[in-house]
């Protein structure tokens, strides 16, 4: 019964992927989760340049972009869970509706010269709604993947997701050096795209896997929480830092791209692998991905070299999406299955408290001890990781 059971699940999942109408809303979905982080990619270089023209000095961009991640960390599960009993793509498409308004009156005020208090005001807005949009369109996926398909489409979107990252900066630059207002306005409407292309779709528990009840902060799902805040730590100190590395190593300012390319590169494979194979990680494989991102972090920390810290960036890279495909299929299986998109919402702004981690120890201290904090809280994280799987192991 077993094996009829599975043969009847895989002809199922088959004729979902093989469907042309099914293909082409997992496409629009692709397309609405690589635009749905465009404001994020694009904010810091975009909200810099705004402030610049507008007060002479670029740290008011630096406010804005702290003042639309705490407002991410603040209103997830707020937000998340007043669409709770709502169709999921609906409630979605009413989030980046919101960020897109805010946006653009953004642009509009910064065009008639208001107080800059209303630019702030307005990003917080925007990015309030964030984390819960993911939250919904990650959500969305179950109902357009089967389950033996997960693996690729994560990865699939951890690779565009990167590319954004990537490209939306040097698109803000050259919209930006023309004009900061009409670089906000592409952000709004790029970011707008997931509202105009995410398919409704019913959606539907991930199937043949056991959902467990009660808390979105049970400590299992805290326990991949902690690892994305920790990962997004590490990414964002070499990012952030990699200005301050370049001079450190001797080299000018421009040339931090030695460290932020290499490491973009490498998530970018590291997503390609994860389509290519299509297979959920096991934990021992995904204890050795967290030892090969603690290894990558302490290298940059130790700054020995440019190639050597160059290798670390490299190492924190490749194993990005490997493990961010991990924390979101192990946590649709964890969360209770009336939670996920709240889950979902948990696990981005997980990743993004890492990121204030990153940035207020960078602001607090040196890039040096900066980056020691952050290779020690990666490897105080992986012998964690590492503890959990060998008890969980002899209890099984």
């Amino acid at each position: 019964m077993t094996t009829l059971h599975n043969a009847e699940a895989g002809d199922r999942d088959r004729k979902a992927f093989d469907d042309p109408a099914a293909r082409g809303q997992l496409i629009r979905w692709f397309v609405s989760a690589a635009a749905i982080s465009v404001p994020q990619a694009a904010g810091p270089v975009t909200f810099s340049l705004l402030a610049l023209v507008l007060t002479g000095d670029t740290s008011g961009g630096a406010a804005l972009i702290l003042a639309m991640t705490v407002a991410q960390v603040l209103g997830a599960i707020p937000i998340t869970r007043l669409g709770r009993n709502r169709s999921a793509t609906w409630f979605l498409q009413g989030l980046i509706a919101i960020r897109t308004i805010a946006l653009l009156l953004m642009a509009v005020l910064a065009a008639y010269g208001a107080p800059f208090l209303w630019l702030f005001l307005l990003t917080a807005v925007a990015g309030s709604v964030h984390g819960a949009a993911w939250g919904y369109l990650r959500s969305v996926l179950n109902g357009l993947t089967p389950a033996s398909k997960m693996p690729r489409a994560l990865g699939i979107s951890a690779t565009l997701n990167e590319v954004t990252f990537v490209l939306a900066p040097v698109a803000a630059s050259g919209l930006g050096s023309l004009s900061p207002i009409f670089a906000v306005v592409a952000m709004a409407v790029l970011g707008a795209i997931p509202a105009l292309l995410v398919p409704h779709v019913s959606v539907a528990p991930i199937e043949d896997t056991p959902h467990a009840g009660g808390s979105v902060l049970s400590p299992s799902i805290l326990l991949w929480l902690m690892c994305s805040a920790a990962g997004g730590s590490a990414i964002a100190a070499i990012e952030i830092g990699a200005v301050a590395l370049a001079i450190g190593f001797g080299y000018p300012p421009a040339l931090a791209i030695l460290f932020t390319v290499p490491l973009c590169l490498a998530s970018v494979a590291g997503g390609i692998w994860v389509s290519v194979r299509n297979r959920a990680a096991t934990r021992g494989m995904v204890v050795g991905l967290l030892c090969v991102m603690t290894g990558g972090a302490w290298l940059a920390a130790m700054q020995h070299s440019l190639a050597l810290t160059i290798v670390g960036a490299v190492l924190i890279g490749a194993v990005l999406a490997p493990l961010a495909t991990y924390y979101s299929l192990i946590l649709d299986i964890l969360a209770p299955p009336n939670k996920r998109p709240e889950v979902f919402a948990l696990l981005r702004t997980a990743n993004a408290i890492g990121i204030i981690f990153a940035s207020a120890v960078l602001t607090a201290t040196s890039l040096s001890v900066a980056l020691l904090v952050v290779a020690s809280t990666m490897l105080v994280v992986t012998l964690i990781v590492g503890a959990v799987s060998f008890k969980e192991k002899r209890r099984a």
